[in-house]
């Protein structure tokens, strides 16, 4: 009797999205250089603490103002503090305001602009009426007066910073909430028996996730440039706290006297984190885009 042949169990769904975002990431260069960005400062923002090589708060007077040498890479400021430990202790800061204003904006501005587009009535103009009011005022002036108002701390940069994001999100959610709510798929659900709430969630969402991604991406650097604007104005995030912006700010008198390397490494740390999320938002969106899987 012949044996009958193995058949191989199918991948999990873990296993064919890792598989899939390998070929996607090693498929395009750009993108391949915006993730090894990624990594890059999602290990300076874990690790970077143990990794420097100097206190980011301990200052030094007999080492103030010292260009950038093989004992400080990156200088000393005002106070004689290391500039590179600085720098890289400010990633974890950094980031997690980023992440945190766009995981909140997510989930009260893209849940809100499909139940505006799925629903319509009067979800729809509610959700409507309230991106209006918001982009109504300039964006930053609205920021700083929120924190202003609540006062300057982490919390409310985030909250403030998720705010302005809101009508971005509501309106691309809505859009392609509209748009699906009478695809085939849709229609099929709910002669399955499935509620509205239950077709939203499982259907319209993972739909309309690959462009909210790229959505995620873009703001994401905006959000880490809107908080160190508003540090650098001295409504962000208080000193002696190691941050982009206030570094930025902190170096930027210094300039004109010549120690130019105070105020140049957090621009330019702040530049790459905002040029990897520009990049980065096209992988992503191929990544859980479940029509590119292959």
């Amino acid at each position: 009797m012949s044996a009958l042949p193995i058949q191989k169990r199918p991948p999990s769904a873990l296993a064919a999205t890792l598989s899939h975002a390998r070929y996607v990431i090693a498929g395009d260069p750009v993108t391949a250089f915006a993730f090894g960005l990624l990594a890059l400062l999602i290990v300076a923002a874990l690790f970077g603490p143990a990794l420097v090589p100097y206190d980011p708060l301990a200052s030094d007077t007999s080492a103030t103002l010292q260009a950038p040498s093989l004992r400080h890479w990156f200088g000393t400021d005002q106070l004689g503090r290391d500039i590179f430990s600085r720098v890289v202790v400010a990633t974890r800061l950094d980031l997690m305001i980023s992440l945190s204003s766009v995981a909140l904006v997510f989930a009260f501005g893209g849940l809100a602009g499909i139940a505006a587009g799925f629903f319509g009535g009067w979800i729809d103009r509610v959700v409507g009426r309230i991106a209006d009011t918001i982009m109504a005022f300039p964006l930053f002036v609205l920021a700083m007066g929120i924190v202003a108002s609540l006062g300057n701390t982490v919390t409310n940069i985030v909250i403030a910073t998720a705010i302005i994001n809101f009508p971005l999100y509501a309106r691309v959610a809505r859009a392609e909430a509209s748009v699906r709510r009478e695809a085939g798929f849709v229609m099929a659900a709910r002669l399955s028996g499935n509620s509205d709430l239950r077709i939203a969630l499982t259907s319209i969402l993972p739909n309309i996730l690959p462009i909210m991604m790229v959505q995620m991406s873009l703001t994401m650097g905006y959000a880490i440039l809107n908080a160190a604007g508003l540090s650098f104005i001295g409504l962000g995030v208080r000193p002696p706290s190691p941050e982009w912006g206030i570094m930025v700010a902190e170096g930027a008198a210094s300039i004109i006297s010549g120690e130019w390397w105070i105020a140049l490494f957090p621009g330019l740390a702040l530049m790459l984190a905002v040029f990897c999320f520009n990049l980065i938002g096209d992988g992503l969106r191929d990544i859980v885009d479940p029509q590119r899987r292959t």
